[in-house]
């Protein structure tokens, strides 16, 4: 399978080339949407419908519930339909919530301040029961009204200790994140506005009667791959393993279920759905302004295909991608908001005129969506500061 053909099932796929009919479709084309800048969701679905506002986003997530905010592959904040997110949580976060049960003990016990806390598993988990009796009995609550609830939250540890970077701090959002993790709360509504990342919390039952659909984690790692190929394929399998976080075994044991079909990408093995090898028709030619963290460029871990060669000006050093400018499944350029708001662009390489039109128009377009809200990327990239500066 060419570029080409992956650039069309990108565009028509992901919903940039063909727009998504709401916001939950929009989610769905991409598996989930990354959620770590509070911003990338609402600037994620806006690309994809082309109309969406916050007030849909919002509505999807916190009054209709359609949408879930949780933390996912690699330790990454995502948002997608509970029945998707149910698979990510059996599939994925079970197993970073084991991993970070183990840290978070080992640190209350060796980093304790002003003293370590003994047989910090059982303190652990009496605390965690705690703050979710004292979570369901408020109906929704703040990390500072939790701690008045269950005064242990304000345990401190003393974290990289002797480093120049050496900080005392809480244990609150340590016990909350192992909690979420383990599925038994969820992030609500900010405590802001929808570029806050405070949120309220509820207990996962609370919030969606009835809880997750069960899966093994077998079934979950099978149908999380199914999805991830549908999506992001054809792609070699270093690429979901790295989207997953999974090991190599785990990858391997995930496709077994499913039988993918290997196919030739120019010179690199990828592996396809099997049934899914007819070409995806070229879409009509399309531009998109895309945000830091989108997740059709965060999608991938080889992403030369369609990024070429502009990785050092539009990521930041460990791997965030910034604003992106596409046209028709390659990354041409970058954007940002200066602080009076215009939203201006960049491009790296030359699109010819009719692209550069559409370009421009969705830049206003964008502005006039912005309003009067200023929003500064979570990561920074060295394009994305000389454009907005």
């Amino acid at each position: 399978m060419s570029a080409d053909q992956r650039r069309a099932r990108l565009g028509v796929r992901h919903h940039l080339a063909v727009k998504a009919a709401g916001v939950v479709e929009a989610a769905d084309g991409v598996v989930a949407l990354h959620a770590t800048d509070p911003a990338t969701v609402h600037l994620a679905v806006r690309a994809r419908t082309g109309f969406a506002g916050v007030t849909d986003v919002e509505r999807a997530l916190y009054e209709e519930r359609t949408l879930l905010r949780l933390l996912g592959m690699r330790r990454t904040m995502f948002v997608a339909r509970p029945e998707v997110a149910a698979v990510i949580q059996a599939g994925c976060s079970a197993d970073i919530a084991k991993k970070q049960r183990r840290l978070l003990a080992r640190h209350l016990g060796e980093q304790g301040y002003p003293e370590n806390v003994p047989e910090p598993e059982n303190w652990l988990a009496e605390v965690e029961e705690s703050v979710a009796k004292a979570l369901a009995a408020r109906g929704t609550a703040t990390a500072q009204q939790l701690s008045e609830d269950e005064p242990r939250l304000t345990q401190q540890l003393i974290m990289a200790k002797g480093k120049p970077y050496e900080a005392i701090g809480n244990v609150t959002s340590r016990v909350l994140f192992q909690l979420a993790v383990d599925g038994r709360i969820v992030r609500g509504r900010p405590r802001g506005s929808w570029i806050s990342s405070q949120y309220h919390w509820s207990t996962l039952e609370d919030w969606l009667p009835g809880g997750f659909d069960e899966w093994t984690v077998d079934a979950a790692r099978a149908e999380l791959a199914r999805r991830w190929l549908y999506a992001y394929g054809p792609a070699p399998v270093a690429d979901l393993r790295w989207w997953t976080g999974w090991t190599a075994g785990q990858a391997k044991k995930a496709l077994a279920e499913l039988s993918p079909v290997e196919v030739d990408l120019d010179g690199v093995t990828g592996i396809v759905l099997p049934g899914d090898l007819e070409p995806v028709a070229p879409p009509e030619p399309w531009v998109a302004l895309l945000p830091g963290l989108d997740p059709t460029p965060m999608g991938w871990s080889a992403r030369e295909w369609f990024l070429g060669p502009h990785r050092e000006r539009l990521f930041d050093g460990t791997g965030n991608i910034g604003p992106t400018v596409w046209s028709d499944g390659r990354i041409v350029g970058g954007w940002g908001q200066r602080p009076g708001g215009e939203i201006v662009f960049r491009l790296l390489e030359d699109v010819g005129a009719g692209a550069k039109a559409a370009i421009e128009a969705e830049t206003g377009r964008l502005s006039d969506w912005f309003g009067t809200v200023r929003v500064t990327p979570r990561f920074r990239t060295s394009l994305e500061k000389e454009l907005s500066s």
